[in-house]
């Protein structure tokens, strides 16, 4: 499935696949210490940062765990609000991923609750997934309370599931069923 087609709008934001030239601003998002602190990802310098801008323009859902970022462009000031992903974890039990990176400029508004909403409404009405999920880090409170805004539901805290950045950390993880979604709207 090819995902140039779900670039898409919401109140504040232009949702559309990442482009060469916005390597500046990925940068700035990707290089910030406080933006990867709860993210599977060291903070990235200029060559990392290239790699993965690189693999961020990678645009199928066709098979199992391929994902897919849109950049999310602020439509007020035109700058890179961060960026917002859809994970296609497994094509056989339609079941999918969320997940969203925000700028530090940009949080707080509600930006967060509106992109994923975005990726909700593509993961439901246009792949008919069955389910999708979000994981976190335990201790992102904020983020918690943006998947709780979406109406998904808490489902699972594992103690001590990974080693993450040198110790180990719990994670939370996050579900919502197209009966449910359907039910939100």
């Amino acid at each position: 499935m090819r995902f140039h087609s779900y670039a898409g709008s919401t109140e504040r934001m232009r949702l559309r696949p990442y482009a060469p030239d916005d390597f500046d601003a990925f940068l700035d998002l990707h290089g910030r210490d406080d933006v990867s602190r709860y993210l599977p990802w060291e903070t990235r310098d200029e060559e990392a940062a290239r790699a993965a801008l690189e693999r961020h323009q990678q645009l199928d859902l066709e098979v199992d765990d391929q994902g897919v970022t849109l950049a999310a462009i602020d439509k007020e000031s035109g700058r890179l609000v961060g960026e917002f992903v859809l994970f296609l974890r497994s094509v056989e039990h339609r079941r999918g991923e969320i997940g969203y990176v925000l700028h530090p400029d940009f949080w707080g508004r509600g930006l967060a609750v509106e992109g994923s909403r975005h990726l909700l409404g593509i993961a439901f009405d246009r792949m008919k997934l069955h389910r999708v999920i979000a994981r976190i880090d335990a201790r992102n409170l904020a983020s918690a309370g943006v998947l709780r805004r979406l109406g998904m539901r808490h489902e699972a805290h594992l103690v001590q599931n990974e080693m993450f950045k040198g110790e180990w950390t719990d994670e939370d993880d996050f579900a919502m069923l197209r009966s449910e979604w359907d039910e939100l709207r």
